[in-house]
């Protein structure tokens, strides 16, 4: 209580409660089948074109891999623990951006700018977004979704606060698998979390997207996700 009367911008967005008539007669029985995690249809969308991104990439992931290794010290993957399905941590895989001696494994500090930690590779690597690609194996094992919530580390701060302190309802996000990409992410909403309603707005797009999600839905995310970020380079 003290923490929502001292800040103005706490987010108050009211949560659903599944078992709530009240809530239950607002959505049709359809929405309810539908939710992406327990969509058949999502699950053989993800394998399907996971695998045949993955068969397709290989040359460049094959010389991506050689690149991190020539330039740099240190193992050419980066594992680290984020927040999965139902709050279930897992290890999900990126291509190594900066050196070893630098690399934060809690991911708590975020990557800003000019960030000094990120060495010559890593930075073509996260402007072209890259780096996420390995993620692909996250997504065939079932870790991962190719489009969702963005999966975060455990103890993730927004506005210098833990994410769920300034966002009550934050954990609902984990009603579905993460994805390599999501709705924030095409929305604008990627990169740091400092600004507080920045941050309450790629939670509100997270929960918009397990409400409405479609195939439809996630193949119209993906295109944007192609044109923007590897076509146009808006990363860093």
């Amino acid at each position: 209580m003290p923490l929502r009367m001292g800040r103005r911008l706490i987010s108050v967005r009211p949560v659903e409660c599944a078992g709530s008539s009240k809530y239950r007669s607002r959505r049709s029985r359809r929405a309810l089948r539908i939710e992406p995690s327990a969509s058949i249809g999502k699950r053989l969308f993800d394998i399907a074109v996971a695998s045949a991104a993955l068969l397709f990439l290989a040359p460049l992931l094959v010389a991506v891999a050689v690149a991190i290794k020539v330039t740099s010290p240190g193992p050419v993957l980066f594992v680290q623990y984020r927040y999965g399905y139902r709050n279930r941590s897992f290890k999900i895989y990126k291509f190594r951006t900066m050196r070893t001696n630098a690399c934060d494994a809690r991911g708590v500090k975020q990557t800003v700018r000019g960030d000094s930690r990120v060495t010559p590779v890593g930075k073509i690597l996260r402007k072209t977004s890259l780096d996420e690609i390995p993620q692909l194996i996250n997504v065939i094992k079932g870790d991962m979704s190719l489009v969702g919530p963005r999966p975060h580390v455990p103890g993730m701060l927004a506005a210098d606060l833990p994410y769920e302190d300034l966002v009550p309802y934050y954990f609902q996000r984990h009603t579905a698998r993460p994805g390599i990409t999501g709705l924030a992410q095409v929305s604008g909403c990627r990169g740091s979390t400092i600004e507080p309603n920045r941050a309450i707005s790629r939670i509100d797009y997270d929960l918009d997207y397990i409400e409405k999600w479609s195939l439809r839905m996630d193949i119209m995310i993906i295109a944007r996700t192609i044109r923007r970020e590897f076509l146009s380079g808006s990363g860093f």
